[in-house]
Order: structure tokens, then sequence, then C-alpha cells
């Protein structure tokens, strides 16, 4: 038996209270999912900037009416200090996953960024602080590598930041760990490498490329690949995010608690092999994407040409251990892209 499935059996039998900030979005609504079918209580906190009620609505629909009692909702703004201080009444464990993602957005605009991912982000630590929460585990990023070469990346080794929202992602892991040296207060931070998986949003200026190509592909409608597709990324699916998740917050080692861990896969997929995967997982239902290419463009602002993740930190203090590769991952989650985004525009 795995670590997380110890874990899981330990969580159908004891019930704790969790708070997850950005609770209607993508990766939010998944750890809801996994939480409330464990018969967990959850409080969720979300003020609709990026996420949406429909992700709700699906997890409602595939938990079931008696576990959906189990969770409260509360429509607040981590930017508002008495919204993350009612949020983290009771509660044993944070996940904290409210953010504004995306390197262009904050590019186009770095005060709506910091006031969310680094102002937002120290009312959460300071609640959960004066609500003697156990831990507080919370979405790093990736893009604190910044122009750091090496790969793949380990965590100690960082380079200069190539955009605000990297900047907005180092400074989370500083006050992290500040409040751990200040306050003795417990924190793990958790770098994730291009997540992927369903209620993953395609819309938008500054949505993600896997469900945004799945749309394009599925409408028949260019597909843009920015620079020659050789850039590589470090695909990883949603319930190994899920896993890292539970894991850092019940971990029991002393050295696991006030670190930051990659997750990921430690492999490489250019953009030019995602899109050849997509096209042919899709193909059976749309033939027309028998002639369909893509297109390329110019390189984008604040990207980094190649990136992988080294986890072998993450296996040994937290007992993490991916379920799935992104074949394997794009392979679950086609269903239910092609049934959510076959109408979208």
């Amino acid at each position: 038996m795995t670590n997380y499935q110890e874990l899981k059996a330990h969580l159908s039998n004891q019930q704790y209270h969790w708070l997850v900030t950005g609770v209607a979005g993508f990766i939010g609504s998944n750890l809801l999912e996994t939480l409330l079918k464990l018969n967990q209580k959850v409080t969720g906190l979300d003020n609709f900037s990026t996420g949406h009620k429909k992700n709700l609505e699906q997890v409602q629909a595939l938990v079931g009416e008696t576990l959906w009692h189990n969770f409260n909702f509360i429509e607040g703004d981590i930017r508002q200090l008495n919204d993350c201080k009612r949020a983290c009444s009771g509660v044993d464990f944070v996940l904290h996953e409210a953010a504004l993602g995306s390197v262009p957005r904050s590019i186009a605009d770095p005060i709506l960024t910091n006031d969310n991912n680094i102002s937002g982000f120290l009312n959460m630590l300071v609640a959960s602080r004066d609500a003697n929460i156990k831990r507080f585990v919370y979405a790093a990023s990736s893009s604190t590598y910044g122009d750091h070469p090496d790969l793949p990346k380990v965590e100690a080794v960082i380079g200069k930041p190539l955009s605000p929202y990297a900047v907005t992602k180092y400074v989370n892991e500083l006050y992290a760990e500040v409040f751990a040296r200040s306050y003795g207060f417990k924190c793990i931070g958790l770098r994730y490498f291009n997540v992927f998986g369903p209620r993953q949003d395609p819309n938008g200026a500054y949505a993600a490329v896997i469900p945004r190509w799945i749309s394009a592909l599925i409408q028949d409608q260019p597909v843009r690949i920015n620079g020659d597709g050789e850039t590589s990324r470090d695909f990883c699916f949603i319930d190994n995010v899920v896993q890292a998740n539970l894991l850092a917050a019940l971990a029991d080692q002393p050295e696991a608690a006030n670190q930051v861990y990659n997750v990921a896969l430690n492999e490489r997929t250019s953009l030019n092999q995602l899109y050849e995967m997509l096209r042919v997982l899709l193909l059976a239902q749309f033939p027309h994407l028998a002639t369909h290419r893509p297109q390329y463009g110019d390189f984008r602002d604040g990207d980094v040409r190649h990136s992988q993740a080294d986890i072998s930190k993450a296996i040994k203090l937290l007992g993490f251990q991916p379920t799935h590769r992104i074949n394997k991952g794009l392979a679950e989650s086609i269903d239910w892209y092609v049934t959510h985004l076959a109408t979208t525009k």
C-alpha cells in the first residue's frame, strides 16, 4: 500500500475540517471533490474572479447530496482580511489555491497580480496563524525557477524571475519561511508544473494550453504554438496535484514541514508532441483533424524555454508517488473535455 493509499484510508475513518481557497477554480474544485468523497468537512472560499459556480455544481453532482452537506461555501476575497478570518474559523488544515495565475496577465496588470498573490497571501497567513491552523499548504509555482538553465529543476536552486507573476510566487515562499521562523507556523509550498485535467477553463486570453487547444481542435479552429514548438513542459495531471496536497497536509516527518516541493513527473513534453497527442486522441470523434496542422508564431514574453522537475524531495519526505503520466492523464480527461468544450466558443 502506498503512502497515499494509507492516507486515504486514514481520512475515511477520521474527519478533519479543511479550508480550500479558490475552491471554485480548477485545482480547488478537484481538491474539494476528493475531500468530500473521503467524508471530510470542507469550507470553501472564492470570489469567482477566475473560478466558476458550474465547477461547484459539477462537484455536487459527482459526490451526491449526503456528502455535499459537509461543504460550506463562503463567497469572499482573500484581499479582505475579515473574509480570510471568517473562512479559517474552526479549520484544521488550509489548502491555499486562490491566486491570479498566468504570466501574460501579470505582465499586463502587475498591480492586480500583486494584490491577489502577495497581499491576499499575507492575509491568509495571518488569518491561519491566528486560527491556530495545524498546517498551511499553498500553491507555489515552477515559475520561481526563472532564468536558471539547469534541468531538472531542484528546489534549492533558482534563478531570477522572468515575470511579475513569478515574483509574487517567490515572495509567497519567503513569507511562508518567515512565518515559520517568527511564529512557529507550519507551511508547505508546492511548486506546480503545468497542471491539467477536468474543469480547467479553456476561455479567456490566459487559458491553459491543453483545454484551449482541445477546444480549438474540436471546433476545427487554428491552434497557435508560440515559437517553434520545441519548448517543453513537465505536464502534471490533476490527480497527482491532489495527492501532493493531502500528503503535504498530513506528512508526519518533522523535516517535511516548512519546505517547498516540486509537484510534477520529472518528464518533458514538447508543445509539438503535446499537439500531436491531443490530435490523435480526438481524431476518432472528429475526423476533420486528419488534416489539421498547428500555426506557429513568436515566442511569448516571460516564458522559459524548458521546464522539468526533480521530484525526489517530494518522494522522500512526503511519500509522493505520481499515479498519472501525461498520456494516462490526457486519456482520462478527454471525455470531460469533449463533453464540456464541444460547444465552447
